[in-house]
């Protein structure tokens, strides 16, 4: 097991001007430890622990870009403000310091936030088109032509003070059903302008973003674009149902800059389209119609997928990665990014890679009073 997870999983990898030491990535997990948006000692400390156990490339929990609706817990962090920056600076350093490489994952969440939430309770939700993940129009407001031109500052600031500060990429979260997944997806775009209507169309705003973040930032300074088929609570929307469709959607975001695409998947082992002969998962498929490199996620190292009961106490025990390391050895992938097994286990790395997987931790209730 060693030598092929080693074979596989050690072997260096590099996206853009980020060189990594291996092809193991900690995944994004909202923490909510950070108060009044800043990240402390703690959680630089918290990075740190997993770059120096051997994770190649973290991707930071969910750090809100600097619009007021952007999100909706208090003591989740920021990426903007001179304190919140100066907090993430020392976490750059901490994970720096042991070889590791970060990159912090920017999120705006969207018509999901509920109004009077945190961190600024006065702020509306907003969304491409004021409708709800579930369909239920008038949740929130639709975002106007000069709100969308501010949202996209916001990212493209972001991005430029990741990399002023020391950070090795970013990733944009157009995932999840939060506000980018928004635009993309059919059921909560609705808009008649030029954001909404088509496939096409509804990329958009994605691919305005990735444009914008590319003018502010070097041109290797790697990107990454995480995006999923599943929204919160509806684990079987589609944002495509054949590889065309796949290709329609991420095809211009590629265009328009994107190093990398993180394909959030909750199974890896699954296919997404099996009706094309083909056992591709999503992130296999992302890197055949895209030709990028990708990143594959999904109940990595665990028997229990995930899903609504994860964070409410439900365990999960060590599962073999033979055939995660089978996929890697077809070259579906070029990283993987390891969860809820990394969250438990902070040396999850260094055992898989030296052989010592039956040290491994499993994910319990004790493992998410870590995450939150």
């Amino acid at each position: 097991m060693s030598t092929r997870a080693a074979q596989a999983l050690a072997r260096p990898f590099t996206l853009g001007s980020a060189e990594l030491p291996n092809r193991i990535v900690m995944a994004p997990m909202t923490r909510a430890f950070s108060p009044h948006g800043v990240p402390g000692d703690d959680v630089a400390a918290y990075y740190g622990r997993r770059a120096a156990a051997g994770t190649g490339l973290i991707i930071t929990e969910g750090t809100y870009v600097d619009h007021p609706s952007a999100g909706d817990i208090g003591k989740a962090p920021r990426f903007h403000g001179e304190d919140s920056l100066e907090g993430w600076r020392r976490v750059v350093g901490a994970v720096h310091a042991e070889g590791g490489t970060i990159m912090p994952q920017l999120w705006h969440v969207g018509i999901q936030r509920v109004a009077g939430k945190p961190p600024y309770p006065e702020a509306p939700s907003v969304g491409p088109s004021g409708v709800a993940l579930d369909g239920t129009e008038g949740a929130g407001e639709a975002l106007t032509s000069a709100d969308i031109d501010r949202i996209v500052e916001a990212f493209a600031e972001a991005a430029a003070q990741a990399e002023r500060i020391g950070f090795d990429g970013v990733e944009l979260h157009g995932a999840h059903g939060y506000l980018i997944d928004q635009f993309l997806w059919e059921r909560t775009n609705r808009r008649t302008d030029a954001y909404g209507g088509d496939a096409a169309s509804r990329t958009r705003f994605a691919a305005d973003i990735v444009r914008a973040v590319r003018e502010r930032v070097s041109p290797d300074f790697p990107v990454l674009f995480r995006f999923s088929q599943w929204k919160a609570d509806n684990y079987d929307a589609k944002l495509a149902t054949t590889p065309d469709e796949l290709q329609e959607v991420l095809g211009p975001i590629a265009s328009a800059g994107v190093t990398a695409f993180h394909a959030s998947g909750r199974r890896y082992w699954e296919p997404e389209f099996p009706d094309h002969d083909s056992t591709l998962n999503i992130g296999g498929w992302a890197r055949k119609v895209t030709g990028k490199p990708v990143v594959t996620v999904g109940s990595v190292g665990l028997d229990a997928v995930f899903g609504p009961e994860t964070f409410q106490g439900s365990g999960a025990g060590v599962q073999s990665i033979e055939g995660l390391l089978e996929r890697f050895e077809r070259d579906e992938f070029d990283l993987v990014a390891v969860g809820r097994a990394l969250l438990a286990d902070p040396e999850w790395a260094r055992k898989v890679l030296t052989g010592r997987e039956s040290e491994l931790v499993p994910f319990t209730k004790d493992s998410v009073r870590t995450l939150h």
